[in-house]
């Protein structure tokens, strides 16, 4: 039998370079199909922290903040949704309903079991399902007749809401809204809209799905929606062993592996390690011109994999959390080399961990100061700190 082709780490790290669009030459235009095209690159922005969303925008494009809220927020051109590892996302508008039926519904259906059985445990409700079908749909009218409401307003048009629910393992009572309004979501029945203060913000205005599309959320085959998520997914991280599609998305191996037959994923050797690729991306991809970039926490690209060393090196412990977060980077040529840090002055702090030669160093401060710039004045201080970043801004 022939051998598996090898696909270098080089290799890896010129797609990237490329197809996350650092590379010299691949930014996106400054518009809002620029955001869009972002967006599409990495089929998904990370956005449990909302920052992280316009960051990574703005590290890939000549797009500003407003433009990038405007995306989200008046043209609706992307959507905010819980999907894959019950996180959440930004999508571009044609991305939402494959990721919907390729992950989100078994998330919601998780997450509606577990609230059901919190209501009953809570001793008030017997038949939590049917109660909460019904609080939902009360709901969900309340949200259509307002056009867009805070999670405050909608508990004031249905006091259910706010209802106590007893969550194991400690059975600390708590109100249900935040979690009934995410299950509503997951659902595909309403939508997180506007923030409530700036960019930064994490919480956020609801709007009903017919804000998007009028006539619902589309419904794909969940099958067909797995094989085009793991069409995009090897399109923008591939190749990669299949544990990081897997890891990424949430699925079982058996869900992994029919997606990944069903794209026709062939094996490669990735320098040692056994990987899959898409039938038409195997042959070599030229070498970029050198790049730095800035990245923030939870960027979509160092997040893409599970297995990071190729990338990474021995730098994972000042730039992550003890949960697996990682913080903001600073890139060289498709690979981690430091950290930085957003100071309440209003600076970028630097910190570099290992020597990249002169010419990348000063594109590196160079960078640091268009990123401090573009920001203005307002203060971006990671949802999930991390070991490095904090010395930063201390320092």
């Amino acid at each position: 039998m022939a051998a598996d082709p090898v696909i270098t780490t080089a290799q890896r790290r010129a797609r990237l370079g490329q197809r996350h669009l650092l590379a010299p030459g691949r930014s996106a235009p400054g518009s809002v199909s620029g955001v869009v095209e972002v967006a599409d690159a990495l089929v998904a922005l990370h956005a449990t922290d909302p920052a992280s969303v316009v960051l990574a925008v703005l590290a890939r494009s000549a797009a500003d903040v407003p433009t990038v809220e405007r995306a989200l927020h008046d043209e609706r051109a992307l959507l905010r949704m819980l999907s894959m590892r019950r996180t959440v996302w930004v999508v571009a508008l044609d991305v939402a309903p494959v990721v919907q039926a390729a992950c989100t519904l078994d998330v919601a259906a998780v997450q509606r079991r577990r609230l059901v059985e919190h209501i009953e445990r809570a001793g008030v409700i017997q038949d939590g399902a049917t109660w909460l079908a019904d609080v939902e749909a009360s709901a969900l009218q309340a949200l259509i007749k307002r056009g867009e409401a805070t999670a405050v307003e909608l508990v004031a048009d249905e006091p259910r809401l706010r209802t106590q629910i007893v969550v194991p393992p400690d059975d600390t009572p708590q109100n249900m809204t935040s979690r009934a309004l995410l299950v509503l979501a997951a659902d595909g029945h309403i939508v997180r809209g506007r923030p409530l203060g700036s960019w930064t913000s994490t919480q956020y205005r609801w709007s009903p799905v017919s804000a998007w599309w009028p006539d619902g959320f589309p419904a794909l085959e969940p099958d067909a929606a797995r094989t085009e998520l793991a069409r995009r997914w090897l399109t923008a991280f591939g190749p990669a062993p299949v544990a990081d599609l897997k890891w990424w998305t949430g699925w079982t191996m058996a869900r992994t592996r029919a997606a990944l037959a069903a794209v026709g994923a062939v094996p490669v050797d990735l320098d040692g390690v056994p990987g899959v690729v898409l039938p038409d991306d195997v042959e070599p991809v030229a070498e970029p011109e050198p790049w730095v970039a800035l990245l923030p926490g939870l960027d979509p690209t160092p997040m893409g994999w599970q297995e990071r060393g190729w990338y990474l090196g021995q730098h994972k412990a000042p730039l992550f959390d003890r949960s697996g977060n990682i913080g903001p980077t600073v890139w060289c040529d498709g690979r981690i080399v430091g950290g930085w840090a957003h100071r309440a002055d209003g600076t970028v702090a630097l910190r570099l961990l290992e020597d990249i030669g002169a010419e990348a160093t000063a594109a590196v401060h160079a960078a640091a100061e268009r990123l401090a710039a573009r920001v203005g004045g307002v203060r971006v201080t990671p949802r999930f700190r991390t070991p490095l970043e904090r010395e930063l801004v201390s320092s």
